[in-house]
């Protein structure tokens, strides 16, 4: 498999860089900073000491040996929510903000959805001592309340965006609103692989160790690599470190899970790959939910974290190329995932990660006999309340 991106940020026909004329130059500027973070063996030590010391790598890969018994497969989790934090976002943080003030910026900006990011990117600020600022959709505000008050204790200022529909997309729009008034001094810190070149690349390559520590840990385990890799995907951060490590490979299977939502009708569901179709959107060339007048159309998920009307330009690339595939898990199903690990295995995982593991449950059948590792990418703490009310309905 060739290298990607390309040198002008394309995954074949997707990604590249769309941004007004006064972003071009910090963008430039970063691409510049990675290049050099990439030479610099004192920075990349200090990142690796982070993740080391602070971020508590590497995670362990856990074998379900219950759950395993009960789906009649060998399942394995790279345990990602015991990250600090609760999510594999901090990989992607904590490399950032070293960029971030190598180019001499005081201040840092960030979207979230599920708050797990905004989180990561409040944490990282604080202990390097660097403002910070997190728009969050005003609906994700008041259905992720545990985070919200994290990142305030962290020291970050939270902005609820009361625009659209008040969710992932329209915090990733104002986000990009005040980058470019405050570019000087402001490092717009990305969570996702997604936006203009090269935020997708820099964000999979700081994610790329859990793709490398989970290839390790399962051929240590096991002896080999698992039959099939799986992965939940919104904009697609934790399934692009993971698939990483296992491009190219002849025996495993690598499959995105999208969210389904409530139903296939427009609006009810996230999943960009398999019912969108390519568009530009915030920055770069992607799958997309429009309309056939290109009009950006509302989504669902019961996840926070995958209510996003895109998703990463490699993720396209990876579908269009076949290497990758991409399915959905319903809202139904990634809620009995949730409570099946939770009370099988005595860990509550983020209502993100249960989609890849709903997908899991729902194709045990096709799956029988085989070894299947699932990305673990959070905690399902921060989703406690989402989920006792979908338990009354």
């Amino acid at each position: 498999m060739k290298s990607m991106p390309d040198k002008q940020g394309y995954y074949g026909e997707y990604g590249g860089r769309f941004v007004p004329e006064s972003l071009i130059n910090a963008l430039y500027e970063l691409e510049d900073a990675y290049r050099r973070f990439l030479k610099d063996t004192a920075m990349r030590s200090e990142h690796a000491r982070l993740l080391r010391d602070y971020a508590g790598r590497p995670t362990p890969v856990y074998h379900a040996r219950r759950l395993s018994a009960k789906l009649g497969l060998e399942l394995f989790f790279k345990r990602e929510d015991l990250v600090h934090t609760g999510s594999h976002k901090l990989n992607n943080t904590l490399g950032q903000i070293l960029l971030a003030r190598s180019m001499g910026k005081r201040r840092v900006i960030a979207e979230t959805g599920a708050g797990q990011h905004g989180v990561a990117t409040a944490t990282a600020a604080a202990l390097t001592g660097m403002d910070c600022r997190v728009y969050m959709g005003a609906e994700d505000v008041a259905r992720q309340a545990q985070n919200v008050h994290r990142m305030k204790l962290l020291g970050a200022e939270v902005i609820p965006v009361k625009t659209g529909q008040r969710t992932l997309k329209d915090a990733v729009s104002e986000a990009m609103r005040d980058w470019v008034a405050s570019v000087r001094d402001t490092h717009y810190l990305i969570g996702s692989v997604i936006g203009p070149s090269p935020f997708p690349r820099i964000v999979r390559d700081f994610q790329s160790i859990i793709g490398r520590e989970a290839r390790s840990q399962m051929r240590r385990i096991t002896g080999r690599d698992p039959d099939t890799v799986v992965a939940c995907v919104g904009g697609g951060s934790n399934a692009a470190g993971l698939f990483s490590a296992y491009l190219g490979s002849k025996s495993t299977t690598l499959i995105g899970v999208e969210a389904g939502g409530r139903s296939k009708a427009p609006g009810d569901h996230s999943a960009s790959l398999s019912r969108g179709r390519p568009g530009i959107f915030q920055g770069s060339r992607i799958y997309l939910l429009q309309t056939d007048e290109g009009q950006i159309l509302p989504v669902h998920s019961i996840s926070a974290g995958l209510d996003y009307s895109g998703v990463g330009p490699e993720h396209g690339y990876l579908k269009d190329s076949g290497l990758a595939r991409y399915a959905e898990c319903s809202d139904a199903d990634a809620l009995q995932a949730c409570l099946y690990l939770t009370r099988t295995e005595g860990i509550i995982p983020a209502l993100e990660s249960s989609h890849a593991l709903g997908y899991v449950i729902r194709n045990r059948r096709s799956l029988r006999g085989s070894t299947v590792l699932v990305n673990l990418s959070g905690r399902g703490d921060k989703d406690m309340g989402i989920i006792e009310e979908a338990l009354k309905k």
